[in-house]
């Protein structure tokens, strides 16, 4: 069983950053990926960024690349997110999730397992 444990979300204003984090614990994988996904309400889920295990394949979704950088610690059991130049539309619940066979894809369908989520509100 692996658990996801999501921080680092909060209010903030347009423009504003934020730094979420997403912490692995019990039997992980070595190979594994992470992605973050996030749900706004009464919207689908939609995919945000996904990092490989060694940290050499990195996608974004198109509506934050360039604002948002993901990443991974060097022990590799917490990916970070930095949020940048947040707008309101990035307001939403987001989520880290576990690709365990490692292909950091952009549909939520093949990750394994997920986190409760942590919410971000960007007031205008």
């Amino acid at each position: 069983q692996v658990r996801l444990v999501e921080s680092g979300g909060g209010l903030v204003q347009a423009g504003g950053s934020l730094r979420l984090s997403c912490a692995t614990s019990g039997r992980t994988f070595s190979t594994y990926a992470t992605g973050w996904f996030r749900q706004a309400p009464g919207k689908e889920r939609e995919f945000v960024a996904a990092i490989s295990w060694t940290g050499r394949n990195i996608v974004y979704a198109d509506s934050v690349k360039g604002r948002f950088t993901i990443s991974s610690d060097n022990a590799k059991t917490t990916v970070n997110l930095q949020m940048n130049s947040l707008e309101p539309e990035d307001t939403a619940v987001y989520y880290c999730a576990v690709d365990l066979r490692g292909r950091g894809s952009s549909h939520g369908e093949a990750y394994d397992y997920w986190g409760q989520g942590t919410q971000v509100t960007v007031s205008s």
